[in-house]
């Protein structure tokens, strides 16, 4: 089958210094993303068209789902369990105390619903100070690998198989673990030019091909199980961050940008920049599990 997609569609054109962690709500008919250094969760409901935005004390890197109102927020050195609707915190993690300028960036539930997550030096220096983490159903957290300077992804193939990325250093590995977590594998599936951007957020269509955000590339591409190009959708926007399936049969893609390091001259070029975007495509994504306590 041919992939096919639709022209990019704004949706909210939101400003986002640095928009993340798209996170497609079945129940809720929304669409859930973040402003990572503006501290806010953005929240589209597509039914309605209603706009909220709930700002935070700590930078966010992503949330994800439980049930209800309840979510998990990947924030500053913390994960907090918190109900989004009353603002009650229902239980905290504190993440590396170790590491004071570190922040977690981007997370995702696997199809076991487990949590993923990665940490990285929130000052961007060329240092590899993140980590890839798992937290399980009975919240212990292990940390699966480390050597990361900027955390991104992950992707689920399975519950073994999944990839995960180093954005500064443009890699996308696929990495095998076995079923206490520890790594088996771990080989670079792509390795991206500097011509193209970098590497960013990515998920996985139910035929396992990888749709993969190019920060700083103005696009998206779409790889096969085997490593090869086999889609482009040109963006509106320089810096694409993260994407994700939901909407009608979780067959349309939302796709967060960045404004954050544009020249003037980007932003001429590229007006929408900090917008979230929807393409309606003829392929349905992976479901994504809430997560399980």
């Amino acid at each position: 089958m041919q992939i096919k997609t639709s022209k990019p569609e704004v949706i909210w054109k939101a400003n986002t210094l640095l928009g993340e962690g798209t996170l497609w709500v079945p129940s809720q008919s929304s669409i859930f993303f973040v402003d990572i250094k503006k501290k806010k969760i953005l929240i589209f409901n597509l039914k309605t068209n209603n706009k909220k935005i709930i700002k935070l004390d700590k930078e966010i890197g992503f949330l994800s789902h439980v049930k209800k109102n309840i979510f998990i927020l990947g924030l500053k050195s913390e994960l907090r369990v918190i109900n989004l609707k009353t603002k009650k915190t229902l239980n905290s993690f504190k993440i590396e105390k170790d590491k004071p300028f570190n922040r977690l960036n981007d997370g995702k539930t696997d199809p076991a619903g487990r949590l993923w997550f990665g940490s990285m030096d929130n000052l961007e220096r060329n240092i590899q100070n993140g980590s890839l983490y798992c937290l399980d159903k009975k919240l212990k957290l292990t940390k699966v690998d480390k050597k990361y300077i900027i955390t991104n992804g992950p992707a689920f193939i399975n519950e073994k198989n999944f990839y995960h990325t180093d954005s500064r250093k443009k890699n996308i590995y696929k990495i095998k673990v076995n079923s206490k977590l520890k790594l088996i594998e771990k080989k670079i599936f792509l390795k991206f030019n500097k011509k193209i951007g970098s590497p960013d957020g990515m998920t996985l269509d139910v035929k396992n091909n990888l749709w993969v955000c190019h920060y700083g590339g103005a696009c998206i591409t779409v790889y096969n199980s085997k490593g090869k190009k086999i889609h482009k959708i040109d963006m509106p926007a320089k810096n694409i961050t993260n994407c994700t399936f939901g909407g009608v049969n979780n067959s349309e893609l939302f796709i967060t940008s960045a404004i954050k390091g544009l020249k003037t001259s980007d932003i001429k070029k590229y007006p929408l920049s900090g917008s979230l975007f929807k393409i309606k495509t003829n392929c349905k994504g992976k479901i994504f599990r809430p997560f399980k306590f």
